[in-house]
């Protein structure tokens, strides 16, 4: 097929916000190929470029002038298995829920707690996305990108990657310096199961193992039953970042609130949920012009009345000087702003 240019082009279904912003140009490609020659054109022209998923960790705050570049680069291989492990190499722009639920169907361990998060696999090896007690690193072997300013191919192993909570090198120091092509999985064909989260605990017996597929439904029926569907209601999953602050800010916290949630990160350091934190500033619900924080999961910024960019930013900033005035805590941003 031939490549796929579009000027002035809405990006509506292009972020799960929903929002109706527009891109000069808007690029997707089917291979690794069409992606050198695009970057190509875009080098010699000098224009303005960024590359996306399907936009559910973005928020657009105005049209895009420059370039949009979108991978439709879709398989998912097996490269080899024994009996310990299985290696799967996979296209950026495969969704993340599609690779999840293959491999659970196929009886592999390793993504089924991250089930469920919208997005795609080369956006989730960028963003080190993370649920109910795994973080995607933990299953990367490799990551497989092309440079922008060269077009030349380059393979990260997981270590070069410096994977952190939500962050990593091309988050960092690389940001806006590769595109990721592919990511090869290391998998489990053997039972290797997280179900120390909350409700994933029913799932653990002295008997019975669960499949992946088992542990796949159960995080399903969770994140149904807190977070909105982005078709029924558009948002970026969690807005912010869980801060991970002094414990000597966590105990001053716990004198007022002894029962207050917190994950001991190590002797110095204590993270507290973000969620927490904006539901004791009563904000479960509170609005600005179309956005509102969701009700049943304060984390989470919707766009419930055909918001617009600047009503999504000023809730935000709503909802961090509440948490600052009230807790001293400063909350970042997990969703990055364009």
């Amino acid at each position: 097929m031939p490549l796929s240019i579009s000027h002035n082009y809405s990006l509506r279904k292009h972020n799960t916000f929903g929002l109706d912003v527009k891109a000069e140009r808007f690029v997707a490609y089917d291979t690794v190929e069409e992606l050198i020659t695009v970057l190509a054109d875009i080098r010699n022209d000098k224009q303005r470029t960024l590359h996306i998923g399907n936009g559910s960790n973005l928020l657009f705050t105005k049209d895009f002038k420059g370039t949009i570049l979108h991978s439709n680069i879709k398989f998912i291989d097996i490269l080899s298995r024994d009996r310990d492990e299985v290696m799967v190499r996979v296209g950026a722009g495969v969704a993340w829920d599609d690779f999840c639920a293959a491999m659970a169907r196929n009886g592999y361990y390793g993504p089924e707690n991250l089930s469920h998060i919208p997005g795609e696999v080369g956006a989730a090896a960028i963003q080190n996305i993370g649920a109910y007690g795994v973080e995607v690193e933990s299953i990367i072997h490799e990551v497989e990108t092309i440079e922008i300013s060269t077009g030349n191919p380059r393979v990260f192993q997981a270590s070069e990657c410096q994977y952190g909570y939500r962050d990593s090198i091309f988050k960092n120091q690389l940001q806006g310096q590769y595109i990721v092509t592919a990511v090869v999985f290391r998998l489990s064909p053997s039972p290797k199961c997280h179900l120390d989260y909350g409700q994933l605990q029913e799932l653990q017996s002295s008997t019975t193992t669960p499949s992946p597929q088992a542990i796949r439904d159960a995080v399903i029926a969770i994140r149904r039953s807190k977070l909105p569907e982005p078709q029924d209601l558009g948002s970026a999953g969690s807005f912010f970042k869980n801060p991970v602050v002094p414990v000597e800010v966590y105990q001053h916290i716990a004198l007022s609130y002894p029962t207050v949630p917190h994950y001991v990160i190590n002797e110095d350091s204590v993270k507290i949920p973000a969620a927490w934190l904006i539901e004791q500033c009563g904000l479960k619900g509170k609005e600005l012009g179309g956005a509102a924080v969701y009700e049943r999961q304060p984390l989470i910024l919707v766009n419930k009345h055909n918001a617009k960019p600047n009503d999504i930013i000023a809730l935000a900033d709503h909802v961090k000087q509440c948490v600052y005035n009230k807790f001293n805590i400063t909350l970042n941003p997990e969703v990055n702003y364009i």
